[in-house]
């Protein structure tokens, strides 16, 4: 039986109350609702025209902001603005160096502007869903954010509250039934740019998975869940930048620079630091890849890890210039990964 929103927020709180430390989207599983309805029952927010070139190129006011993108098993927190936001069409892009994000418009569906009183002070955030009510991107104001811009914000886009529509979950895609395997290996070898390879694998109608599995001979290896705990520490400890990707249907955040504090607690791989936390769940790791992609100044390594439905949960690359092969001590670290196959160390 569908319930109100009071009933639902109700019950949240009572869950929230022997659990505080519970996040939304766990606590809208346990509540068998989508984390968007959770977010729409909740009393202290307000609902946004969905008017999302005029809502995003109105967020640079905000000032410093923190950034949040996550799918199931991994979460993705910058800290930057939204002062260069540029849109064409369906998709937006923000750059360096300011946040980093690719965006998926045509995935976007709900918004809502949240206050929320706490011991430490009001909180205020924007939240974003797509249509089948998982979140996009999540915008957190700190302490030094422009209250004032987000109350004028939430005023400026404000709309009543209106009948909730979520959608079920889309199916997965059948599988191509036969694979010219030659055909697909001599078509990954061609590739000049790394940015090629997704419209590529969308010409094959392959997921990621089996597209790695029949990638031509030391061009994809798998390797053990433990591969991304290794790649963190030995980046840290070397000092070698990396770019952390995380993303879902709607957005694609990355990091860009040194890490420093790993820590691990429990089931969570964590990186806290200033500007940058990444929280990656590693029970949730299904596959683990070191894959080498064609790029404009040669091959181009990167660890991949996929979840149990073959989805992407993080991407990591070595830091690059534009123009400039990969960083010898990048190459290094992937190989290190997997000691015993020779033949993927690029």
């Amino acid at each position: 039986m569908e319930r109100a929103p009071s009933a639902l927020w109700d019950a949240y709180r009572t869950l929230k109350s022997g659990t505080p430390m519970l996040r939304a989207r766990d606590a809208a599983r346990a509540l068998a609702v989508t984390e968007c309805e959770l977010a729409a029952a909740d009393p202290s927010s307000t609902w946004l025209r969905p008017d999302w070139n005029a809502l995003l190129t109105s967020l640079a006011p905000l000032g410093t902001v923190m950034a949040l993108v996550r799918n199931e098993a991994c979460v993705h927190e910058l800290t930057g603005n939204y002062a260069n936001v540029t849109l064409a069409g369906q998709t937006g892009l923000a750059l360096r160096p300011n946040l980093d994000l690719r965006l998926f418009l045509n995935h976007w569906h709900h918004a809502f502007a949240t206050r929320t009183e706490t011991p430490r002070g009001p909180v205020r955030n924007l939240q974003f869903f797509d249509r089948h009510g998982e979140a996009i991107q999540k915008v957190y104001l700190r302490a030094d954010s422009h209250a004032d811009a987000f109350d004028a914000l939430v005023e400026r886009f404000r709309v009543p509250p209106t009948l909730l529509c979520i959608d079920l979950p889309p199916a997965a895609p059948a599988l191509p039934a036969d694979i010219d395997v030659e055909a697909f290996r001599t078509g990954w070898l061609s590739l000049r740019d790394i940015h090629q390879f997704h419209p590529f694998l969308r010409r094959w109608g392959l997921p990621r998975r089996q597209a790695f599995e029949l990638a031509p001979p030391g061009h994809a290896c798998r390797v053990d869940a433990g591969a991304a705990e290794r790649l963190l520490n030995g980046a840290a400890a070397a000092g070698v930048p990396i770019m952390v990707f995380v993303g879902n249907r709607g957005a694609i955040q990355i990091h860009t620079g040194q890490v420093h504090r790993i820590k691990r607690l429990g089931e969570w791989l964590n990186v806290f630091d200033p500007g940058f936390n990444l929280h990656l769940r590693t029970d949730l790791i299904a596959d683990a890849w070191v894959v080498h992609k064609p790029g404009d100044c040669g091959p181009l390594g990167s660890l991949e890890l996929l979840d149990a439905n073959g989805d992407s949960i993080v991407t990591f690359f070595g830091e690059r210039q534009p123009g400039h092969p990969e960083r010898a001590e990048w190459t290094a670290l992937l190989a290190s990964l997997h000691p015993e196959d020779r033949a993927c160390a690029g």
